[in-house]
Protein backbone atom coordinates (compact mmCIF):
# COMPACT_ATOMS: atom_id res chain seq x y z
CA UNK A 1 0.00 0.00 0.00
CA UNK A 2 1.56 3.47 -1.03
CA UNK A 3 1.59 5.70 1.94
CA UNK A 4 3.41 8.49 0.04
CA UNK A 5 0.03 9.92 -0.79
CA UNK A 6 -2.89 9.44 2.42
CA UNK A 7 -4.62 12.19 1.63
CA UNK A 8 -8.45 11.21 2.64
CA UNK A 9 -9.07 9.31 5.55
CA UNK A 10 -11.19 5.77 6.13
CA UNK A 11 -14.56 6.53 7.06
CA UNK A 12 -15.09 3.46 9.30
CA UNK A 13 -13.79 1.32 12.28
CA UNK A 14 -12.41 -1.60 10.30
CA UNK A 15 -11.29 0.37 7.22
CA UNK A 16 -9.01 2.63 9.94
CA UNK A 17 -7.88 -0.69 11.59
CA UNK A 18 -6.75 -1.67 8.17
CA UNK A 19 -4.46 1.54 8.10
CA UNK A 20 -3.32 1.63 11.62
CA UNK A 21 -1.86 -1.81 11.72
CA UNK A 22 -0.67 -1.77 7.90
CA UNK A 23 1.46 1.91 8.75
CA UNK A 24 2.64 0.43 12.51
CA UNK A 25 4.15 -2.66 10.98
CA UNK A 26 5.67 -0.42 7.75
CA UNK A 27 7.40 1.80 10.41
CA UNK A 28 8.56 -0.33 12.29
CA UNK A 29 10.36 -2.34 8.88
CA UNK A 30 11.28 0.98 7.93
CA UNK A 31 12.82 2.02 11.57
CA UNK A 32 15.46 -1.14 11.46
CA UNK A 33 16.13 -0.04 7.68
CA UNK A 34 17.12 3.33 9.20
CA UNK A 35 19.19 2.23 11.58
CA UNK A 36 20.74 -0.34 8.98
CA UNK A 37 21.64 2.09 6.83
CA UNK A 38 22.14 5.26 9.11
CA UNK A 39 19.58 6.45 6.78
CA UNK A 40 17.96 10.02 8.25
CA UNK A 41 15.62 10.79 5.38
CA UNK A 42 13.97 7.15 6.09
CA UNK A 43 13.56 7.71 9.95
CA UNK A 44 12.19 10.93 9.13
CA UNK A 45 9.13 9.17 7.33
CA UNK A 46 8.94 6.61 10.68
CA UNK A 47 8.11 10.34 12.13
CA UNK A 48 5.87 10.96 9.42
CA UNK A 49 3.82 8.09 9.55
CA UNK A 50 3.44 7.91 12.86
CA UNK A 51 1.88 11.37 12.88
CA UNK A 52 -0.46 9.89 10.37
CA UNK A 53 -1.29 7.19 12.32
CA UNK A 54 -2.27 8.73 15.39
CA UNK A 55 -5.06 10.46 13.58
CA UNK A 56 -5.95 7.06 12.27
CA UNK A 57 -6.04 6.34 16.41
CA UNK A 58 -7.78 9.18 17.47
CA UNK A 59 -10.64 8.85 14.97
CA UNK A 60 -10.73 5.12 15.90
CA UNK A 61 -11.11 6.12 19.36
CA UNK A 62 -14.14 8.42 19.02
CA UNK A 63 -16.24 6.29 16.43
CA UNK A 64 -15.98 3.23 18.47
CA UNK A 65 -17.31 5.77 21.38
CA UNK A 66 -20.16 6.73 18.92
CA UNK A 67 -20.81 2.92 18.12
CA UNK A 68 -21.33 1.72 21.27
CA UNK A 69 -25.47 2.41 21.91
CA UNK A 70 -25.77 -0.35 24.92
CA UNK A 71 -23.72 -2.65 27.26
CA UNK A 72 -22.90 -5.24 25.12
CA UNK A 73 -21.64 -3.02 22.50
CA UNK A 74 -19.54 -0.82 24.57
CA UNK A 75 -17.69 -4.54 25.72
CA UNK A 76 -17.49 -4.95 22.38
CA UNK A 77 -15.87 -1.94 21.38
CA UNK A 78 -13.52 -2.55 24.49
CA UNK A 79 -11.82 -5.56 22.48
CA UNK A 80 -11.28 -2.81 19.38
CA UNK A 81 -9.90 0.34 21.76
CA UNK A 82 -7.67 -2.32 23.31
CA UNK A 83 -6.28 -3.37 19.93
CA UNK A 84 -6.51 0.24 19.02
CA UNK A 85 -3.95 1.03 21.92
CA UNK A 86 -1.20 -1.85 21.08
CA UNK A 87 -1.33 -0.90 17.58
CA UNK A 88 -0.53 2.72 18.92
CA UNK A 89 1.95 1.19 21.01
CA UNK A 90 3.87 -0.29 18.44
CA UNK A 91 3.95 2.75 16.24
CA UNK A 92 5.41 4.86 19.24
CA UNK A 93 8.02 1.78 19.47
CA UNK A 94 8.96 1.92 15.98
CA UNK A 95 9.76 6.31 16.52
CA UNK A 96 11.84 5.24 19.44
CA UNK A 97 13.98 3.43 16.76
CA UNK A 98 14.12 5.87 14.32
CA UNK A 99 15.38 8.26 16.84
CA UNK A 100 18.56 6.56 17.62
CA UNK A 101 19.53 7.49 14.26
CA UNK A 102 18.16 11.19 14.66
CA UNK A 103 19.74 11.48 17.45
CA UNK A 104 22.78 9.87 16.90
CA UNK A 105 22.92 7.75 19.68
CA UNK A 106 25.29 5.49 18.41
CA UNK A 107 25.08 1.60 16.55
CA UNK A 108 28.17 -0.38 17.02
CA UNK A 109 29.49 -1.94 13.71
CA UNK A 110 28.74 -5.15 15.40
CA UNK A 111 24.95 -4.59 15.98
CA UNK A 112 25.14 -3.99 11.73
CA UNK A 113 26.89 -6.91 11.13
CA UNK A 114 24.39 -9.37 13.57
CA UNK A 115 21.49 -7.51 11.67
CA UNK A 116 22.25 -8.94 8.49
CA UNK A 117 21.91 -12.79 10.07
CA UNK A 118 18.67 -12.23 11.51
CA UNK A 119 15.87 -14.16 10.43
CA UNK A 120 14.65 -11.11 8.29
CA UNK A 121 17.39 -9.33 6.63
CA UNK A 122 17.29 -5.65 4.89
CA UNK A 123 18.68 -5.22 1.76
CA UNK A 124 19.40 -2.04 -0.56
CA UNK A 125 20.05 -2.51 -4.49
CA UNK A 126 19.86 -0.74 -7.61
CA UNK A 127 17.88 -1.92 -11.06
CA UNK A 128 19.79 -2.09 -13.62
CA UNK A 129 18.83 -1.36 -17.18
CA UNK A 130 17.37 -4.09 -18.99
CA UNK A 131 16.87 -6.29 -16.38
CA UNK A 132 13.96 -8.57 -15.24
CA UNK A 133 12.41 -5.87 -13.10
CA UNK A 134 12.46 -2.86 -15.18
CA UNK A 135 8.96 -1.86 -16.67
CA UNK A 136 6.75 -4.34 -14.77
CA UNK A 137 4.47 -3.46 -11.68
CA UNK A 138 5.04 -4.57 -8.02
CA UNK A 139 1.97 -6.23 -8.72
CA UNK A 140 3.15 -8.14 -11.52
CA UNK A 141 6.78 -9.08 -10.11
CA UNK A 142 5.28 -10.83 -7.07
CA UNK A 143 8.14 -10.85 -5.27
CA UNK A 144 7.53 -11.97 -2.15
CA UNK A 145 6.34 -15.21 -3.60
CA UNK A 146 9.28 -15.90 -6.08
CA UNK A 147 12.01 -14.18 -3.92
CA UNK A 148 10.21 -14.21 -0.50
CA UNK A 149 10.92 -10.09 0.24
CA UNK A 150 8.60 -7.49 0.35
CA UNK A 151 10.02 -3.69 -0.90
CA UNK A 152 9.79 -1.46 1.55
CA UNK A 153 10.44 1.81 0.38
CA UNK A 154 11.84 2.56 -3.13
CA UNK A 155 14.15 5.93 -3.87
CA UNK A 156 13.82 7.34 -7.39
CA UNK A 157 16.71 10.29 -7.51
CA UNK A 158 15.78 12.51 -4.78
CA UNK A 159 11.73 11.31 -4.70
CA UNK A 160 10.76 8.05 -2.32
CA UNK A 161 8.06 6.10 -2.35
CA UNK A 162 7.11 4.26 0.80
CA UNK A 163 5.10 0.85 1.05
CA UNK A 164 4.56 1.10 -2.57
CA UNK A 165 1.27 -0.44 -4.12
CA UNK A 166 0.76 -2.91 -6.79
CA UNK A 167 0.55 -0.41 -9.14
CA UNK A 168 3.66 1.33 -8.86
CA UNK A 169 6.05 0.85 -12.09
CA UNK A 170 9.95 -0.31 -11.68
CA UNK A 171 12.19 1.46 -13.80
CA UNK A 172 15.82 1.57 -14.25
CA UNK A 173 18.42 3.31 -11.57
CA UNK A 174 15.62 3.03 -8.89
CA UNK A 175 17.17 1.97 -5.62
CA UNK A 176 15.01 -0.41 -3.67
CA UNK A 177 14.66 -1.38 -0.28
CA UNK A 178 13.41 -5.08 0.26
CA UNK A 179 13.39 -7.03 3.64
CA UNK A 180 12.75 -10.43 4.18
CA UNK A 181 14.69 -13.98 4.80
CA UNK A 182 18.49 -13.79 3.89
CA UNK A 183 18.24 -16.40 1.12
CA UNK A 184 15.91 -14.34 -0.67
CA UNK A 185 18.30 -11.67 -1.37
CA UNK A 186 20.28 -12.83 -3.93
CA UNK A 187 17.10 -13.72 -5.77
CA UNK A 188 16.13 -10.18 -5.61
CA UNK A 189 19.39 -9.17 -6.80
CA UNK A 190 19.57 -11.11 -9.50
CA UNK A 191 16.10 -9.82 -10.81
CA UNK A 192 17.68 -6.22 -10.71
CA UNK A 193 20.41 -7.10 -12.71
CA UNK A 194 22.63 -6.34 -9.36
CA UNK A 195 25.64 -8.20 -8.61
CA UNK A 196 25.23 -10.92 -5.98
CA UNK A 197 26.10 -10.70 -2.38
CA UNK A 198 28.60 -12.84 -1.03
CA UNK A 199 27.58 -14.73 2.02
CA UNK A 200 29.31 -13.35 5.02
CA UNK A 201 32.14 -15.31 7.04
CA UNK A 202 30.57 -17.14 10.09
CA UNK A 203 32.02 -15.76 13.36
CA UNK A 204 34.84 -16.75 14.79
CA UNK A 205 34.43 -19.58 17.34
CA UNK A 206 34.39 -18.94 20.89
CA UNK A 207 35.97 -15.90 22.54
CA UNK A 208 32.67 -13.74 22.25
CA UNK A 209 33.18 -10.00 23.96
CA UNK A 210 30.69 -8.76 26.10
CA UNK A 211 29.42 -6.35 23.29
CA UNK A 212 28.96 -9.41 21.57
CA UNK A 213 26.79 -10.62 23.78
CA UNK A 214 25.18 -7.53 23.59
CA UNK A 215 24.39 -7.78 20.21
CA UNK A 216 22.93 -10.88 19.95
CA UNK A 217 20.72 -10.40 22.59
CA UNK A 218 19.15 -7.41 20.67
CA UNK A 219 19.10 -9.42 17.39
CA UNK A 220 17.42 -11.87 19.90
CA UNK A 221 14.59 -9.19 21.27
CA UNK A 222 13.86 -7.92 17.84
CA UNK A 223 12.99 -11.33 16.12
CA UNK A 224 11.41 -12.18 19.30
CA UNK A 225 9.06 -8.98 19.79
CA UNK A 226 8.14 -9.45 15.91
CA UNK A 227 6.84 -13.14 16.30
CA UNK A 228 5.11 -11.77 19.22
CA UNK A 229 3.14 -9.49 17.38
CA UNK A 230 2.29 -12.25 14.71
CA UNK A 231 1.31 -14.95 16.96
CA UNK A 232 -0.82 -12.36 18.87
CA UNK A 233 -2.75 -11.06 15.60
CA UNK A 234 -3.34 -15.11 15.11
CA UNK A 235 -4.86 -15.27 18.28
CA UNK A 236 -7.25 -12.49 17.82
CA UNK A 237 -8.15 -13.86 14.07
CA UNK A 238 -8.76 -17.37 15.17
CA UNK A 239 -9.57 -17.09 18.98
CA UNK A 240 -6.72 -19.58 19.79
CA UNK A 241 -6.16 -18.66 23.46
CA UNK A 242 -3.26 -21.57 23.31
CA UNK A 243 -1.30 -18.99 21.14
CA UNK A 244 -2.46 -16.12 23.33
CA UNK A 245 -1.13 -17.83 26.17
CA UNK A 246 2.25 -18.24 23.82
CA UNK A 247 2.42 -14.27 23.81
CA UNK A 248 2.41 -14.38 26.93
CA UNK A 249 5.32 -16.72 27.61
CA UNK A 250 7.71 -14.76 25.03
CA UNK A 251 6.55 -11.45 27.13
CA UNK A 252 8.29 -13.20 29.73
CA UNK A 253 11.36 -14.26 28.36
CA UNK A 254 11.91 -11.13 26.68
CA UNK A 255 11.87 -9.12 30.19
CA UNK A 256 14.43 -11.75 31.05
CA UNK A 257 16.60 -10.71 27.99
CA UNK A 258 16.48 -7.11 29.03
CA UNK A 259 17.65 -7.47 32.18
CA UNK A 260 20.42 -9.71 30.51
CA UNK A 261 21.26 -7.06 27.91
CA UNK A 262 21.71 -4.62 30.13
CA UNK A 263 24.09 -6.09 32.23
CA UNK A 264 26.53 -6.82 29.25
CA UNK A 265 26.10 -3.23 28.10
CA UNK A 266 27.47 -2.28 31.56
CA UNK A 267 30.15 -4.60 31.42
CA UNK A 268 31.09 -3.45 28.02
CA UNK A 269 31.53 -0.02 28.94
CA UNK A 270 34.59 -0.93 30.86
CA UNK A 271 35.82 -1.88 27.89
CA UNK A 272 34.85 0.31 24.94
CA UNK A 273 37.16 3.67 24.30
CA UNK A 274 33.56 5.43 23.14
CA UNK A 275 30.56 4.49 25.82
CA UNK A 276 28.41 6.56 24.61
CA UNK A 277 27.85 4.77 21.42
CA UNK A 278 25.97 1.67 23.61
CA UNK A 279 22.86 4.01 24.12
CA UNK A 280 21.78 2.93 21.13
CA UNK A 281 21.30 -0.59 22.27
CA UNK A 282 19.78 -0.06 25.78
CA UNK A 283 16.99 2.30 23.34
CA UNK A 284 16.77 -0.44 20.70
CA UNK A 285 16.21 -3.37 23.53
CA UNK A 286 13.25 -0.91 25.26
CA UNK A 287 11.62 -0.57 21.98
CA UNK A 288 11.67 -4.25 21.29
CA UNK A 289 10.15 -4.98 24.61
CA UNK A 290 7.30 -2.43 24.36
CA UNK A 291 6.80 -3.74 21.20
CA UNK A 292 6.47 -7.37 22.61
CA UNK A 293 4.23 -5.38 25.70
CA UNK A 294 1.78 -4.61 22.88
CA UNK A 295 1.22 -8.13 21.68
CA UNK A 296 0.46 -9.06 25.03
CA UNK A 297 -1.90 -6.21 25.57
CA UNK A 298 -3.49 -7.69 22.44
CA UNK A 299 -3.46 -11.50 23.49
CA UNK A 300 -5.05 -10.86 26.61
CA UNK A 301 -8.45 -10.20 25.17
CA UNK A 302 -8.29 -13.86 24.26
CA UNK A 303 -7.08 -15.42 27.95
CA UNK A 304 -9.46 -13.16 29.41
CA UNK A 305 -12.60 -13.69 27.16
CA UNK A 306 -13.47 -10.22 25.98
CA UNK A 307 -15.98 -10.03 23.40
CA UNK A 308 -14.91 -8.99 20.33
CA UNK A 309 -17.00 -6.87 17.62
CA UNK A 310 -16.03 -8.91 13.83
CA UNK A 311 -14.78 -6.33 12.75
CA UNK A 312 -11.27 -6.97 14.75
CA UNK A 313 -11.33 -10.32 12.22
CA UNK A 314 -12.58 -8.60 9.11
CA UNK A 315 -10.04 -6.13 9.63
CA UNK A 316 -7.31 -8.54 10.80
CA UNK A 317 -7.98 -10.47 7.40
CA UNK A 318 -7.60 -7.34 4.76
CA UNK A 319 -4.35 -6.21 5.86
CA UNK A 320 -1.04 -6.05 3.49
CA UNK A 321 0.08 -8.79 5.49
CA UNK A 322 -2.62 -11.50 6.06
CA UNK A 323 -2.24 -14.38 8.29
CA UNK A 324 -3.62 -17.88 7.73
CA UNK A 325 -4.26 -21.07 9.18
CA UNK A 326 -3.55 -24.23 6.96
CA UNK A 327 -3.08 -27.84 7.94
CA UNK A 328 -1.18 -30.22 6.69
CA UNK A 329 -3.25 -32.87 4.49
CA UNK A 330 -2.11 -36.77 3.96
CA UNK A 331 0.35 -37.02 0.83
CA UNK A 332 0.99 -32.98 0.34
CA UNK A 333 4.36 -31.73 -0.58
CA UNK A 334 4.58 -30.59 2.99
CA UNK A 335 4.33 -34.23 4.69
CA UNK A 336 7.31 -35.19 5.89
CA UNK A 337 9.61 -32.32 4.17
CA UNK A 338 11.19 -30.07 7.06
CA UNK A 339 10.73 -26.33 6.66
CA UNK A 340 14.44 -25.81 5.35
CA UNK A 341 13.57 -28.20 2.09
CA UNK A 342 10.51 -26.64 1.67
CA UNK A 343 12.32 -23.02 1.71
CA UNK A 344 8.76 -21.81 2.43
CA UNK A 345 9.54 -17.74 2.72
CA UNK A 346 11.36 -17.40 -0.67
CA UNK A 347 9.14 -20.18 -2.31
CA UNK A 348 5.80 -18.71 -1.12
CA UNK A 349 6.16 -15.29 1.10
CA UNK A 350 4.61 -16.72 3.89
CA UNK A 351 6.54 -16.83 6.97
CA UNK A 352 5.55 -19.77 9.76
CA UNK A 353 4.71 -18.37 13.05
CA UNK A 354 3.96 -22.00 15.12
CA UNK A 355 2.74 -24.93 14.21
CA UNK A 356 0.00 -26.79 16.71
CA UNK A 357 1.10 -30.53 17.02
CA UNK A 358 -2.06 -32.42 18.73
CA UNK A 359 -2.73 -29.98 21.58
CA UNK A 360 0.86 -28.73 21.57
CA UNK A 361 2.36 -25.23 20.02
CA UNK A 362 5.41 -24.80 18.60
CA UNK A 363 6.75 -21.23 17.91
CA UNK A 364 9.31 -19.66 15.34
CA UNK A 365 10.07 -23.34 13.81
CA UNK A 366 13.29 -23.62 12.40
CA UNK A 367 14.77 -25.53 9.23
CA UNK A 368 15.14 -28.50 10.42
CA UNK A 369 11.63 -28.59 11.90
CA UNK A 370 9.72 -31.51 9.49
CA UNK A 371 5.84 -31.43 9.40
CA UNK A 372 3.82 -34.52 9.76
CA UNK A 373 0.30 -35.05 8.87
CA UNK A 374 -2.58 -33.12 10.81
CA UNK A 375 0.04 -30.14 11.36
CA UNK A 376 -1.55 -27.14 12.10
CA UNK A 377 0.55 -24.16 10.85
CA UNK A 378 0.19 -20.34 11.27
CA UNK A 379 1.95 -18.30 9.02
CA UNK A 380 1.64 -14.62 7.84
CA UNK A 381 2.96 -12.59 4.48
CA UNK A 382 1.40 -11.69 1.29
CA UNK A 383 -2.61 -12.66 0.21
CA UNK A 384 -1.30 -14.33 -2.82
CA UNK A 385 1.43 -15.98 -0.36
CA UNK A 386 -0.95 -17.62 1.26
CA UNK A 387 -2.38 -19.55 -1.57
CA UNK A 388 0.42 -21.24 -2.17
CA UNK A 389 1.09 -22.32 1.20
CA UNK A 390 -2.65 -24.14 1.04
CA UNK A 391 -2.17 -25.21 -2.04
CA UNK A 392 1.39 -27.09 -0.65
CA UNK A 393 -0.45 -28.03 2.26
CA UNK A 394 -3.37 -30.00 0.11
CA UNK A 395 -5.55 -27.72 0.97
CA UNK A 396 -8.02 -25.42 -0.82
CA UNK A 397 -7.66 -21.91 -1.21
CA UNK A 398 -10.20 -21.57 1.70
CA UNK A 399 -9.67 -24.56 3.76
CA UNK A 400 -9.47 -23.17 7.40
CA UNK A 401 -8.88 -19.22 6.45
Amino acid sequence: MDRSGMNEYPRNVKDLLIEAKDASELMVDLAYTAVFFDDEAIAEEVLRLEKRMNEYVHKMRILSMLAARSVDDAEEMAGVLQVTSAIERIGDSAEDVARVVLRDLGIPAELLADLSQAEEVVSRMRVREGSAMEGYTVRELALPTRTGMRLIAIRRGLDWTYGPGGDEVIVANDVLFAQGPPEGVNLLQELAGAPLKEAKPAAPAGGLTKLDRAVDLIVEMKNLSEVAVGLAYAALLFREKNVAAEVGVLEDRMDGMRYELEKWVLLSAKETEDPQRLLGLLHLATASENICDAAKEMAVIIEEDVQLHPVLAAALSQTDEVIIRATVRPGSEMMGNTLGRLSLETETGMYVLAVRRGERWIYRPKADFMLLENDVLLASGPEEGGAALFQLCGEGEEADS
